[in-house]
């Protein structure tokens, strides 16, 4: 029996260990935030010359309105803060400025908040606008600022190799000294509320102390203290986001099944013939004209959406699922016309890709990168030695 307890204790201390001393799944966590924000930065790209209409003044749904939901429901959005044109093009430019600087992995911190801010901001505004990928991208826009999503692939990363800390330099403390007079600002007149007001006061403080530990005791205890807290934020939060992308899965299967058309495997066939999900007229009736392809792809659908939940515990199965689910949702961006919805279940599902094929994914885009460069650049001369990208080895 003391054995037992001394073996139940060692387990416990490194599982401990393993939890605190280091984030876990730090490329999943980089492809992830690449997903979403590629995905909604494309979408406001895409949507900008109606960004008006769907989130703005000219849109059906009024700033009247919107207030009097919020009033209602308490959502967050700065759009409502003022109903003048000038201001609602300065927050949907944050929102672009604020997807590519996350995309890219620079001051990912800050950016991360701002993402989050733009993300809410415009959703709330108007509720009615999405496909249901908005849903996943709302709440993965929270979840990213609890990770260290950007320790690689990332400026971030690249600054802290080159300069010794991701946090050097005068940019960080600038955009955290903006970011703190909005807060205050939002403070001082009430348009925050209470909740919100804390969350953003606890990030802002919280980064201003990690700030000064890296600048002033990088090594001290102080460093050392808010690293095994930062790991426990990202790893907990990593969880969450498994946990919200099987949840997905679950109940969007388990819903299908009561379903009479999901049933009879003719589901899919409807969809197929309305000129809203047809963007390819031709590639839709020829799937519809099908009814073997629409009961395998009907009941396909159910199968890997209810089944992936239970394969996690099995590396190979799940795999298998993850592809099946990817290409699932590409079918759905080409056949019904949803990219963007597409694009964030994608980038949902990479939470679950295998460390081992990120890396191998990683070299191959370095390797393509290297040989662009060398074919621009001029030819080593004679007996100069010609370098060569050494991956660097990463967590398996």
């Amino acid at each position: 029996m003391v054995d037992g307890v001394r073996r139940a204790r060692e387990t416990a201390g490194r599982l401990a260990a393993q939890i605190t001393g280091r984030a876990l799944g730090p490329y999943q966590s980089a492809v992830v935030r690449i997903g979403f924000a590629a995905t909604w930065l494309f979408f406001l790209l895409r949507e900008f010359p109606h960004r008006a209409e769907l989130y703005g003044p000219d849109g059906p749904w009024s700033w009247r309105l919107a207030e009097r939901l919020i009033d209602s429901n308490h959502a967050f959005s700065v759009l409502m803060w003022s109903d003048s044109t000038l201001w609602f093009e300065i927050v949907y430019a944050v929102s672009v400025l604020a997807s590519a600087g996350l995309l890219l992995g620079w001051r990912t911190r800050a950016t991360s908040v701002v993402f989050m801010i733009g993300v809410l901001s415009l959703q709330n505004r108007s509720v009615f606008m999405g496909d249901g990928g908005d849903n996943v991208i709302h709440l993965m826009a929270i979840y990213l600022v609890l990770t260290r999503c950007a320790q690689v692939w990332s400026l971030d990363a690249r600054r802290a190799r080159t300069r010794g800390s991701a946090t050097a330099g005068a940019a960080g403390p600038v955009l955290w000294g903006v970011l703190g007079a909005v807060f205050a600002f939002g403070a001082a007149t009430g348009r925050f509320g209470y909740g919100w007001l804390a969350a953003f006061a606890a990030v802002w403080v919280a980064c201003g102390l990690w700030w000064m530990v890296d600048r002033y005791e990088p090594e001290g205890e102080g460093r050392a203290v808010l690293d095994v807290l930062a790991n426990l934020l990202h790893n907990a939060a990593m969880m969450v986001i498994m946990a919200e992308v099987c949840l997905i899965y679950a109940t969007a299967g388990w819903y299908k099944i009561q379903g009479s058309r999901w049933q009879d495997g003719t589901a899919l066939y409807y969809p197929l013939g309305l000129d809203y999900f047809s963007p390819w007229p031709g590639l839709s009736a020829l799937v519809a004209g099908s009814g073997t392809l629409v009961m395998l792809l009907s009941y396909g659908t159910v199968a890997v959406q209810v089944a992936f939940p239970f394969t996690l515990f099995n590396r190979r199965i799940k795999n298998v699922l993850l592809v099946l689910m990817m290409l699932e949702h590409a079918g759905i961006a080409v056949l019904l016309g949803l990219p963007f919805f597409s694009l964030a279940m994608i980038a949902a599902d990479a939470v679950f890709l295998p460390t081992g094929f990120l890396l191998w994914a990683g070299v191959r885009v370095s390797m393509v990168r290297w040989r662009r460069r060398r074919a621009v650049e001029p030819e080593p001369a004679a007996g100069e030695p010609v370098p060569v990208p050494v991956p660097l080895p990463g967590p398996r």
